[in-house]
């Protein structure tokens, strides 16, 4: 039970985006369709679950003045691996994604979770703890880019959902730079109202 208090804690009530602010620049820039934000996620994902797990496994073994470095070091190795499968096998999300791949190595939610969880705690607990922030981070982008990309363009996943009207007068500001910020702050007002009827203000 406690293993799944630390997976899903990163779901909602630590969220890396909602409740933490964390991972903002991928998760605005890449997130006007959902393919870019499940590739991204998968990504981020991947890689500090990894990250957590090996810097889990090294807690003892890393200087103390020295640990930062050791951790982008371990983010960077992951991160890499990541850019060259994905160029490998999925070349057209590598080129759709483009520099935002390499920048998971100074992602705050990653290094965050390294320094804050994985180095105080055992390997079982910051593995779980990284799979539910990936999640979470995935699931918030999942949901951003589902309104960017249907109100940008009609469609989901690539598939027309709103009809061939619409797709040819979509709200093009949408997926837009502007469109995200304006669109991040109806969700997470959204959250907060949520927080203050469940607290009873």
């Amino acid at each position: 039970m406690r293993l799944w208090g630390e997976f899903a804690k990163g779901i909602y009530k630590e969220n890396p985006v909602f409740k933490q602010a964390l991972g903002m620049c991928p998760f605005l820039a890449v997130t006007t369709s959902v393919e870019n934000a499940l590739g991204m996620g998968a990504a981020s994902t991947f890689v500090v679950v990894c990250s957590n797990f090996l810097v889990s496994v090294l807690r003892k073994l890393i200087p103390r003045k020295v640990r930062i470095p050791c951790y982008i070091v371990i983010i960077a190795t992951f991160v890499t691996l990541v850019d060259m499968v994905m160029n490998a096998y999925a070349p057209q999300l590598h080129r759709s994604l483009g520099i935002f791949i390499p920048l998971i190595v100074v992602n705050c939610m990653i290094l965050g979770r390294a320094e804050g969880f994985a180095n105080k705690n055992t390997v079982i607990k910051s593995l779980a703890d990284g799979f539910g922030m990936g999640v979470g981070f995935t699931l918030a982008m999942i949901l951003i880019a589902s309104f960017r990309e249907i109100l940008g363009n009609g469609t989901w996943l690539a598939v027309n959902v709103l009809g061939e009207r619409f797709h040819n007068q979509p709200v093009l500001i949408a997926i837009l730079a502007p469109g995200a910020f304006i669109i991040m702050g109806f969700i997470l007002g959204t959250f907060n109202i949520l927080e203050r009827r469940k607290a009873g203000r």
